[in-house]
Order: structure tokens, then sequence, then C-alpha cells
């Protein structure tokens, strides 16, 4: 579903990726993890298109989308949840988690809506209450929910568990879960290695702005939790 090949991203004169290549097949969760300033969200940034690249190739479904908008990408089914959450703090949650629905008119928004608050219930209980009152697990799951709300074939999520204390890991685990039952495949960034390893099926650990190893989960588990404490 989306390949990348000998990826190219600077800042100025800061090499921020360096020949970067990865696959993600369809129905798969893949794992991006490394430290802090291994270049993590700068590929995910570089898949939404908010950073231009400087050499090499990013394919969606077999399409370059290399010269696409990020609104473009995101019609085309690429999803995303931030990190640091980035809810709308003055709106509802229910505005919140439909923002990410515009343009699918009203009957589809509520179904996805609807099919949302039966997947994470605290939507429903806090539908009219601002988002920038909840904790931030609370955020974490309007963010998710937000991103969801297309039903994107394809979603990209960046850092889920920054933050978190253990019970929200835990419940933002689950709602991985629920999303991936769908067939939704998925390619995560994360520093927490542990919590990501048990929701993925395959992993690349970045250093430096580069792939240092790739495999099985079983093959990346040693050298993917020693970079989380690094």
């Amino acid at each position: 579903m989306l390949s990348i090949e000998s990826l190219e991203v600077r800042y100025g004169g800061i090499t921020a990726l360096r020949g970067v290549s990865i696959d993600v097949k369809e129905g798969e969760t893949v794992l991006l993890v490394g430290a802090n300033g291994a270049g993590k969200s700068s590929l995910i940034n570089a898949i939404i298109g908010v950073v231009p690249t400087c050499g090499g190739t990013i394919r969606f479904k077999g399409q370059d989308i290399g010269a696409l908008s990020c609104d473009r990408r995101a019609k085309a089914g690429v999803g995303y949840s931030p990190e640091g959450r980035r809810v709308f703090p003055r709106m509802s949650v229910a505005d919140n988690v439909l923002s990410g629905a515009f343009g699918l008119g009203r009957k589809r928004q509520q179904e996805a809506f609807d099919w949302l608050c039966e997947a994470f219930p605290i939507l429903a209980t806090r539908a009219h209450q601002p988002a920038g009152q909840l904790s931030g697990g609370e955020q974490q799951i309007v963010a998710f929910a937000r991103a969801m709300s297309s039903y994107p074939p394809f979603l990209l999520l960046d850092e889920p568990f920054l933050g978190l204390a253990p019970v929200w890991i835990q419940r933002i685990s689950d709602a991985i879960r629920q999303v991936q039952k769908r067939g939704t495949t998925i390619l995560m960034t994360e520093q927490m290695a542990r919590p990501a390893l048990k929701l993925a099926t395959r992993g690349y650990v970045m250093r430096g702005g580069e792939v240092r190893r790739s495999g099985s989960v079983a093959e990346i588990r040693d050298i993917a939790l020693a970079e989380e404490y690094l």
C-alpha cells in the first residue's frame, strides 16, 4: 500500500532523512521505532506532505504522491493522528471528531460518529464538552477518532503513547486493535517500543535519519528496546 524508496529530507543544511526505504503492505501494522531525533516524525511529515523531499519517491497504492498537496493525500486515503494530540481545545469533542470527516456528507458523518462512539464510549459521554477540558489520554482518543472519522484505508499514528499514563497506554492500544479489526493498514512511530511492539507485525529501527534494522517484531525486538532508552 505504501512504498518509500531512498527518501531524502533536509532542513536547511541539516539532513533529517538519508536514503530511507520502507514498505507497508495492505492490512499490516508497521512500527517505526527510535529515540528522539531519529527521523521518525520527519518521515511521517514527508508522507503527509508537510515537509518537502529532496530525493527519493513516496508511492501510495502504486501512485507517486510526491507532488500532491496535503489535502489531496488525505482524500486519497491517508489518515493522520499527530504527535501530541493537537485537538481544537475550544471545540466540542463531537465537532473535533467530525472535523476529520469534512466533505463526507451529513449522513456518512453521523454514521462515522455513531461507530466511533460505539468503539470509544467516552466520545458519547463527553460529546458536548470542550476537548481542551479532557485529560491527555482522553484527548488522544479524540485525536485518534478524528483521524478515523473519514474511514481512511491507511492510518499514520505519530507517537500515540507520548506522555500517557500506563492506563491510557492500554486504552489507546485497545483502540488501535479496534481499528486493526476493520482491516485498516497502520504505520506507527513510537519511542516507547514495549507497548508498540505488541501491536505491530513488522518494524524498522531508525537512528540518525537512517533505517538501521528491519524485520519481524521478533527480529527487531532487542534493538528496538535498546533504542527506547537512548
